[in-house]
């Protein structure tokens, strides 16, 4: 039997509580991930919970969770803590600033390959002033690891940078997506100087998706002088819900790279019918927070809001 992934978890959740809103026979040919349209304006939160020691905490009940829209409480009505299929994008910079890391990204990026979920899809973007997808162009996502080895050294390096276009195309790609969980992995220093898109162009971008973003980084906090931009690299993780990793020697960038796979591993998708139902396109600010009677070292990562759309339907 095949395990229900998220989005079919999620779609029997809504039919449940709004049967009446769909309409249409469901493809039996999508028997592991059913694709659906909702006429109800459900929003869907991927959330980590973190303790004192930045360790993903598991197994938490509903009930620890809270949700509020502009400051209003609402109802949670779907709530998943299933280890569920994730498709991931590796955002690789391979511009000449990358030259003497290029090995260290691809020993860090198979040792998420491994340590992900033999179900997840995976896609690689590569890019210095271009942006290039590294597996072929008839294959979108994979689950093979000796394909993902070779999308990652596809390139040689060299070249200038253009993160804010690489992340926005990865981005759309995730829009292809199956999973219903999508999550995006960027190896920058956070320096761009040959994008057609502005930084702000690329955090807009990050907050309007439902992709939670990680980024990995050796644009280390304090240091100055050709070491890359450690604000912009914060600030796109913190946009998504997602954690920016600042490692220190090659070796730590493949532990970062292992326990974002486990973290992706150990969160929630928590969903609701927000009682705001205008649709007319204005940012609603979310906030999710979590209680656990005896814990004061939880902490929630979770998008702050979304875009109330003109088209209402799953977000």
């Amino acid at each position: 039997m095949t395990r229900p992934g998220a989005s079919t978890l999620l779609l029997a959740a809504v039919m449940c509580a709004a049967a009446p809103l769909f309409a249409g026979p469901q493809d039996p040919t999508r028997d592991r991930e059913q694709v659906f349209r909702a006429h109800s304006d459900l929003v869907v939160l991927h959330v980590n919970v973190f303790d004192g020691r930045s360790d993903a905490v598991p197994d938490l009940p509903q009930e620890a969770f809270s949700v509020t829209e502009d400051g209003r409480p609402q109802a949670i009505s779907f709530f998943n803590s299933a280890d569920v299929p994730v498709s991931v994008g590796l955002v690789v910079d391979n511009s000449g600033s990358m030259i003497a890391r290029q090995k260290m990204v691809i020993a860090g990026g198979l040792a998420f390959t491994t340590a992900s979920h033999p179900e997840d899809e995976l896609f690689a973007v590569i890019f210095n002033e271009h942006v290039r997808f590294g597996l072929p162009p008839t294959v979108a996502f994979t689950q093979n690891q000796v394909q993902m080895q070779v999308a990652l050294g596809r390139f040689p390096p060299g070249g200038k940078t253009a993160l804010h276009d690489a992340v926005v195309a990865a981005i759309d790609h995730l829009e292809n997506a199956q999973h219903e969980k999508r999550v995006l992995i960027v190896l920058s220093d956070g320096e761009d100087n040959a994008s057609r898109l502005s930084a702000r162009d690329m955090l807009d971008k990050a907050a309007r998706s439902n992709a939670i973003i990680y980024t990995v980084s050796n644009a280390m906090a304090g240091r100055t002088g050709g070491d890359g931009d450690a604000r912009v690299v914060r600030r796109l993780a913190a946009a998504s819900g997602g954690i920016a990793y600042f490692p220190r020697t090659d070796a730590e960038v493949v532990t970062s790279l292992e326990e974002i796979a486990g973290n992706i591993r150990r969160g929630y998708a928590i969903g609701y019918v927000p009682g705001n139902s205008n649709h007319d396109g204005g940012f609603r600010r979310v906030q999710v927070r979590v209680r656990v009677p005896g814990r004061r070292d939880l902490t929630v990562r979770a998008r702050d809001g979304y875009l109330a759309s003109d088209h209402p339907g799953a977000r």
